[in-house]
């Protein structure tokens, strides 16, 4: 991906929110690897939640950067954790690496996380 203008703040990096949305975006585009997207998800009354995030700051990006988002990912009990680290490109920097941690609620209920069993087992 590659960092846009509008999403420096006024010292010239990238604000802190954003890297928070390039691995939401990540995680959005893994789950499509597998065949799912989360509006296909709901209309089966399967909704995924963040339950926790953890982000730690490296170094800066500035506008025009390139970087790669990179993931991993386990099971937890009833959690999905994501251990997701984003690279500067082309020199490899780490610019940030976070833990998000995941769940499932089905049809308004919190779950043991059967869903991501079965979304991983097709992996």
């Amino acid at each position: 991906m590659k960092v846009r203008d509008y999403e420096c703040d006024l010292q010239g990096v990238v604000n802190n929110s954003n890297y928070q949305r390039y691995m939401e975006h990540t995680r959005h585009e893994y789950l499509e690897t597998l065949g799912e997207n989360f509006g296909a998800m709901h209309e089966k009354g399967i909704d995924a939640f963040i339950s926790r995030v953890d982000i730690r700051f490296k170094h800066s990006l500035r506008s025009g950067d390139r970087f790669r988002s990179c993931l991993n990912l386990w099971k937890e009990g009833p959690k999905l954790v994501f251990n997701q680290d984003i690279y500067r490109l082309p020199d490899g920097v780490l610019a940030a690496s976070g833990r998000v941690e995941s769940v499932v609620v089905e049809n308004g209920k919190l779950t043991r996380g059967e869903y991501f069993d079965r979304l991983i087992a097709n992996k």
